[in-house]
């Protein structure tokens, strides 16, 4: 038997390179069912982040649909989703770089049917009895102050563009179009500022005319303070819905008159709504429904007797789900993973859990000796509450530390803020366990798949509750020996990237932060982000402009003089949602303080990096920087971080 190799943590050789991870690792979601064809889009970093609608034939053959001139990524919400809609073959879809729905037969190239405006489409609804598709709409060309928001429908066919007609405008959101199996019903959901889709939304329903016309609307559901999500009709015409009313989002149907619940249990069936077109359940037939349970961090997959509301779980080996799911033929077409396996797409015979994988995210480099299986763990936090996380400790079958050391923690905040981690295999969170990092993913106060109360712990502490958790969680870690307290790094990206920065200048715990665009300034980004998130800030942190003073007083681009840890920011330079400026600010303030600091920016990227030499360039770039500021030696050579000021690195304990 070999012996290990004797290394301080973070300098242990790993085969989990940054080229394996953007080599082999893609992007899932969005899937839709065609007769026996299952379709599905991949993100793909190997082709600069291009989305590619992907469709796997009943057979097994598998083939991309989407021709390579063409990415089908929708902008509406810049989030997108909901990008495209197949019917026997044909597929509909938005193109990224104009925004144009586009009309693609069987052997066919692709045809616009909407004009070359900055008018963008998402949710795609087929109304076969009338011949034309159903969309959200956001209108850029009005000359508005920002973007109009409606349901519309327009001609699939034409091969000359033709306008489109509103069907429901007035509010500043609609999502989620669903055509009754008649046809003669509509259902949408739709909400206002300042609320976003999971503090508030409301249900409608209105009958259409033979020509189609929206007529007699009605509210069925939610309000200022309940959160919809997933209007779908059953087989027979029966409308379901889930609902957050009881803290917990779980499962409901309307039939007219009354609200009766199908499934009531202290655990999650419903999702924030980020994108378009996500599913957490799915008929399979008129009394069968799949759905996606998710309880204290772990998830599971269920059957629902429509009837009883009797639900009974589906045994698979995974814990982690995609929000997609779909039914049929007595199977589940989902997106799963677990610690051990990373999400992909499958298939899953509902009567004896057998699982048929149909396409993995990411191709496994090496040997599952080298996989951190995470520890599911709660932790006490301010005001007398449990928060969570999950801990990966360090693995490499190869090395072991010198005596008496303890492993770097690295702190990953995710973004959102209303956003969850699972703890599916990632590789990009075992590229640091297998090199000797702790690597602890905290599902902060305000993390969804909580409950209403969790998610709403944030409210108003944005700034404040993520970052206390986040502190606690780390603490929790150390207490344990499980890390070492005078080498953790806290890491994000978007909404995490602001904690990160915001935890450097409000406690001196991390001795180390890494803001992935990251938001510095809460009064410029109130001013400057998108019509989505435009007043999302007024939750978070308080209204405006009566209370201007708490977003000054959490911003971290007035207290840089409080940092004491190097940092290094990482911003794309086309990112609409957190521009470049954000972080430009607070990179020149440092500079000029004379703080260590390093800034890497991408050409071409937006929000989150989708193009593979920056993905790599984004993970060996913040490993450099740890070595350098935690004072060990890499295993392998990669590009050196340029750091200002960085005057000597730590050394360890």
């Amino acid at each position: 038997m070999e012996h290990k190799k004797i290394s301080p943590y973070g300098s242990w050789r790993s085969p989990i390179t940054a080229d394996a991870i953007v080599a082999g690792v893609i992007g899932l979601g969005q899937i839709q069912l065609d007769g026996d064809d299952i379709y599905w889009v991949e993100q793909r970093p190997a082709e600069a982040g291009r989305n590619v609608v992907v469709r796997r034939r009943a057979g097994g053959a598998i083939e991309d649909v989407t021709p390579p001139a063409f990415n089908a990524r929708t902008r509406v919400h810049e989030y997108g989703g909901g990008a495209y809609r197949v019917r026997q073959g044909t597929v509909w879809f938005a193109n990224f770089k104009d925004q144009r729905l586009y009309r693609q037969d069987p052997g066919r190239p692709p045809v616009a049917i909407t004009p070359a405006k900055d008018i963008r489409h998402a949710d795609l609804v087929l109304d076969e009895r009338r011949n034309r598709l159903i969309a959200i709409r956001e209108d850029h060309s009005t000359g508005a102050a920002s973007a109009v928001n409606s349901i519309v429908s327009l001609d699939p066919s034409s091969p000359t563009p033709s306008p489109s007609t509103t069907l429901v405008e007035g509010n500043d959101f609609y999502s989620t179009p669903r055509l009754s199996p008649s046809g003669s019903h509509l259902a949408w959901l739709t909400w206002n500022h300042p609320n976003m889709p999971w503090d508030g939304t409301e249900l409608w329903v209105a009958a259409l005319t033979d020509d189609g016309a929206v007529v007699t609307p009605r509210k069925v559901a939610g309000g200022e303070r309940e959160s919809i999500f997933q209007p779908t009709w059953s087989p027979e015409g029966v409308l379901y819905f889930v609902s957050d009313r009881t803290n917990w989002w779980n499962l409901y149907r309307w039939q007219g008159q009354d609200i009766e619940p199908v499934v009531q249990l202290p655990a999650e069936l419903g999702h924030t709504a980020w994108l378009f077109g996500m599913s957490t359940y799915a008929f399979e037939s008129e009394r069968r429904i799949v759905c996606q349970v998710r309880s204290n961090g772990l998830a599971r997959l269920a059957v629902v007797d429509s009837e009883t509301g009797r639900l009974e779980n589906v045994e698979t080996p995974y814990s982690a789900f995609s929000p997609y799911v779909r039914a049929h033929a007595g199977k589940a077409v989902t997106i799963a993973g677990s610690p051990l396996e990373p999400l992909s797409l499958v298939a899953v015979d509902l009567a004896n859990g057998k699982v048929e994988v149909l396409r993995r995210s990411a191709d496994l480099p090496v040997s599952p000796a080298y996989l951190s299986v995470p520890e599911t763990i709660e932790f006490p936090t301010e005001g007398g509450v449990t928060a969570h996380a999950f801990y990966y400790p360090p693995v490499n079958p190869d090395y072991e530390a010198p005596a008496g050391e303890r492993p770097p923690l690295i702190v990953y905040v995710h973004g959102g803020p209303t956003g969850s981690v699972s703890n599916a295999l990632d590789l990009g969170d075992q590229y640091w366990t297998s090199r000797g990092f702790g690597f602890l993913v905290v599902n902060y106060g305000g993390s969804s798949g909580f409950g209403r109360d969790y998610r709403q712990r944030l409210n108003g502490q944005w700034g404040v509750v993520d970052v206390d958790d986040s502190v606690n969680g780390a603490r929790y870690v150390v207490d344990r020996g499980l890390a070492d307290g005078n080498r953790v790094a806290i890491t994000g990206g978007s909404a995490g990237g602001y904690t990160v920065l915001r935890a450097l200048t409000s406690t001196h715990y991390f001795k180390a932060g890494a803001s992935h665009f990251g938001i510095s300034d809460l009064e410029v980004f109130h001013s400057d982000t998108h019509k989505f998130e435009s007043m999302y800030d007024q939750g978070l942190i308080g209204r405006w402009p009566e209370e201007r003073h708490i977003y000054r007083e959490r911003s971290a681009i007035h207290f840089l003089d409080r940092i004491t840890a190097p940092v290094i920011l990482f911003q794309g330079l086309e990112d609409k949602i957190v521009p470049p400026n954000q972080a430009e600010l607070i990179v020149a303030a440092l500079r000029k303080k004379g703080l260590p600091v390093a800034y890497i920016p991408f050409e071409g990227e937006q929000h989150g990096f989708r193009i593979a030499k920056n993905i790599k360039r984004s993970l060996e770039g913040e490993l450099y920087f740890y070595s350098q500021v935690f004072g060990f030696t890499l295993a392998d050579p990669v590009e050196p971080v340029p750091i200002d000021n960085l005057k000597q690195p730590a050394g360890t304990t």
